[in-house]
């Protein structure tokens, strides 16, 4: 087996479809590093474990994910007025820039909250970003490794000026630890922390600044504490790599004058409470009035 590989994991019943992203040679064998193709996971195991799968095969639980994906992204462009209904189909149409709201009133235009997404893998951030363009809001992306994040992050946001700021990439939970709260028993949850608390100490303001931050198995409630108004991960789940993007949708298409309920922010996640939770937070959509007759 050679890097680039597609493979699954015959001990965990073949449940999760990785990529070999790197192959370290030991005195026992080979151990082959793995990244998850859905879910921000890096993993290892020996060849002996490994079967190749054909490059677009998904197990189970990852055609699910993808429904639920689809479905996800179909109605946010529904409630949003992005697909039109016609003899019980549905068709799209083109959306301009100042996508149409809820206003009733026609000579009214919108803006959503501007995003930066700062990710530790370049390839999930491609991913995000594509989804982003997708439901057409402001984004932009930024390759940025965990360790990194806590001192690159502020001066990128004082440039960037979001309304809205997402800190993700890779983490997990030591195996075997019983003591959650104990940041030493992850692998990135530290920098995830420390991130947080950097762009609290610059803006201090949990609407005027919205925060997501962690990734799969991430100590939620730390980071929560350190300032984020949303963290995964509730229950130490694997999240899926667009739950990010889904969350901050919400929030930047949500109206100013409505505070979102976490229940609302959620919704369209695909790993819902197990894999994000956190607080109550203004919108950032901003409606204008009126619409230019030029655009």
């Amino acid at each position: 087996m050679k890097i680039g590989d597609v493979v699954v994991r015959k001990s965990y019943d073949r449940d999760i479809t990785f990529k070999i992203i790197d192959i370290k040679e030991e005195r026992s064998g080979n151990i082959y590093i793995l990244k998850g193709i859905n879910l921000r996971l890096i993993a290892d195991s020996t060849e002996e474990d490994l079967e190749s799968v054909e490059g677009q095969s998904l197990t189970r639980d990852e055609k699910i994910f993808n429904k639920q994906v689809n479905k996800s992204i179909r109605n946010i462009l529904i409630s949003r007025g992005g697909f039109r209904h016609e003899g019980g189909a549905v068709q799209e149409y083109n959306i301009t820039k100042f996508a149409s709201h809820d206003s009733k009133n026609e000579l009214a235009f919108g803006r959503p909250g501007k995003i930066l997404h700062v990710d530790g893998d370049p390839e999930y951030l491609d991913v995000c970003l594509k989804v982003y363009k997708q439901l057409l809001l402001d984004v932009v992306g930024a390759n940025i490794s965990e360790k990194d994040q806590p001192v690159k992050v502020v001066e990128l946001v004082k440039k960037i000026k979001p309304d809205i700021i997402v800190i993700t990439g890779h983490d997990s939970i030591v195996k075997g630890a019983t003591d959650y709260m104990n940041l030493d028993n992850y692998k990135n949850s530290k920098y995830f922390v420390e991130t947080v608390s950097e762009l609290r100490n610059y803006e201090s303001n949990y609407d005027d600044l919205v925060i997501f931050a962690g990734a799969c198995q991430s100590c939620y409630e730390r980071i929560l504490d350190s300032g984020a108004n949303y963290a995964s991960s509730p229950s130490r789940v694997l999240i899926h790599c667009l739950d990010p993007v889904f969350l901050c949708e919400k929030i930047a298409y949500t109206n100013i004058e409505k505070v979102v309920s976490i229940q609302e922010a959620i919704r369209n996640t695909i790993t819902r409470t197990n894999g994000i939770g956190g607080l109550q937070t203004r919108g950032k959509y901003r409606e204008g009035f009126p619409k230019s007759p030029y655009v």
